[in-house]
């Protein structure tokens, strides 16, 4: 999906990580096989649970930060909201 996103991963316990980026599938694969040591390596944070796709980069970045300022209890709500079972949204794309 070459298409200009904000994402959220979690991981098993929950922990939260917000990104953004114009290749989803590309990303995610580099998330799941662990490719740069850092959080979300570390937390192992993988399942994809939300995703929002935007008209360009620009408004994905600022979506992106208005998400990170957020409290933890308003992102849980929007997870909630999209994916009300914590699916992974990417189960089946064969990333890893």
């Amino acid at each position: 999906m070459k298409t200009p996103c904000v994402y959220i991963l979690s991981s098993v316990s929950k922990v939260l990580y917000i990104g953004v980026t114009s290749d989803l599938e590309a990303r995610l694969w580099q998330h799941k096989n662990k490719t740069y040591s850092g959080f979300s390596s570390k937390y192992d944070v993988t399942i994809l649970v939300h995703v929002e796709l935007l008209p360009d980069m620009r408004q994905a970045i600022e979506r992106e930060k208005q998400i990170k300022k957020w409290r933890r209890e308003k992102k849980l709500e929007l997870i909630r909201t999209s994916n009300p079972h914590w699916e992974d949204l990417s189960a089946g794309w064969g990333l890893g």
